[in-house]
């Protein structure tokens, strides 16, 4: 029984390649054998060698083909960028005090100036007060020095004081003088203190989480900041590009101001959400990834960027102007590098052909392709050079030229026989 089994299994075996590399002369067994049992011969089946009708003939294998073209195609060059604030503000007392007061909301969008909170201003207003107070004593004592030492000037000229208290009384007024300007910086300090007591936004851009409550002592040592300010119009964005690209990069620059996309991750849309402008290039390479840091600008008008975000980035390297393309569905690999399937009298040929760029879209052909010429850009797998083809509708229906499959002979016979 198992010798049976064994047999079998490599009779079967061997049927199936022959089949697979002689589906002609398998089909003539196969109408044979079914001939000598009362049968009528089979259909065409399919092979490696493409569908045949039952005249023998090729069917024709049905294709989609678009056109080849000339047009100016953009080289972008793509990146992950992560979004950052334009300006950043941790907002922080410079003072120590009571938080009497906090005036803005969370969310809040602010103007440069726009006062934010207020600590106790009253023991800064006291220091004010006792500095300019001492500045007042010590001008009344200036000024009566000065009276003094005119007097002792005089009484020297005409010898009846000595020399030596014309010259203390002029060194009391200069001493006094230094008093002043002394009492005068301390005011000026005390002043700038007071100030401080009043928090006001030194950026435009929008408010953050309030960290600090009203009621509680702000310190200029505290962790964690009153709250944050972002400018987010205009926004930055950090990205990298490989240091390959650094040629590509330094040649744009050196045209103008790169253009530069950002588009939303895994959306698969073309859209981009803003464009922008490259602004910095660093002026190193990372040794430790091999990449160069780059920052755009964007206006961020509708405020689709946000700080920490990711975006895919695209930066406008260089335009090819007149290039001939092809869709890039239509672009084959193989052993002896890339070709297409050309269209030619519904025959399909061949081509190597050369490619400059490519991307999701669109192939630039740098040899190998004229303008105007039709490319197959879906059905290439059931192609061989010299191919029969049949190019399927706009709206991918079946051609008109694959004929359709017919029965069989025999086939409404049998089928008579088995309805009686």
């Amino acid at each position: 029984m198992k010798r049976l089994v064994m047999l079998l299994v490599v009779l079967g075996a061997a049927f199936g390649v022959a089949y697979y590399f002689a589906p002609e002369t398998v089909d003539t067994q196969v109408a044979r054998i079914r001939a000598l049992f009362g049968g009528a011969e089979p259909a065409p089946v399919a092979g490696r060698r493409g569908r045949r009708g039952p005249d023998g003939e090729a069917t024709p294998v049905p294709v989609l083909t678009a056109q080849s073209q000339t047009q100016d195609v953009p080289i972008y060059l793509d990146g992950l960028g992560t979004v950052q604030a334009f300006n950043l503000v941790s907002v922080r007392p410079m003072i120590e005090g009571p938080l009497i007061e906090v005036r803005f909301r969370e969310g809040q969008d602010v103007r440069a100036g726009e006062v934010l909170a207020k600590i106790d201003p009253r023991p800064y207003q006291a220091s004010l007060d006792a500095a300019t107070a001492k500045k007042q004593q010590d001008e009344a004592n200036l000024a009566n020095a000065r009276l003094d030492a005119g007097r002792y000037a005089k009484l020297a000229a005409t010898a009846y004081s000595s020399a030596q208290q014309s010259d203390t009384a002029r060194a009391q007024v200069a001493q006094l003088e230094a008093q002043v300007r002394g009492d005068q910086a301390q005011i000026d300090t005390a002043r700038t203190q007071l100030d401080y007591t009043t928090i006001t936004a030194p950026i435009d851009g929008r408010i953050g989480l309030r960290q600090l409550d009203r009621g509680n002592i702000a310190r200029p040592s505290d962790a964690v900041p009153l709250t944050v300010i972002t400018q987010l119009k205009p926004i930055s964005v950090l990205f990298t590009l490989p240091q390959q690209a650094l040629p590509a990069v330094a040649a744009a620059m050196a045209e103008g101001t790169p253009a530069v996309l950002a588009l939303r991750q895994g959306s698969g849309s073309a859209e981009p959400l803003d464009r922008g402008m490259l602004a910095v290039l660093d002026n190193q390479v990372d040794p430790a990834t091999g990449t160069i840091k780059l920052k755009a600008t964007f206006p961020n008008e509708k405020l689709v960027l946000w700080p920490g975000g990711f975006v895919n980035i695209r930066m406008l390297a260089n335009t090819q102007r007149g290039v001939v393309t092809v869709p890039t569905a239509a672009v084959q690999r193989g052993p002896r590098g890339a070709f297409v399937f050309v269209v030619e009298n519904n025959l399909a040929k061949r081509r190597t052909v050369t490619v400059g760029h490519e991307d999701d879209t669109i192939s630039v052909l740098a040899d190998g392709m004229k303008p105007g010429e039709q490319v197959v850009v879906d059905g290439a797998q059931r192609l061989t050079d010299g191919a029969k083809v049949a190019v399927a509708g706009p709206d991918g229906t079946a051609p008109d030229a694959i004929p359709k499959e017919r029965s069989a002979p025999g086939t409404a016979a049998r089928r008579g026989r088995t309805s009686s």
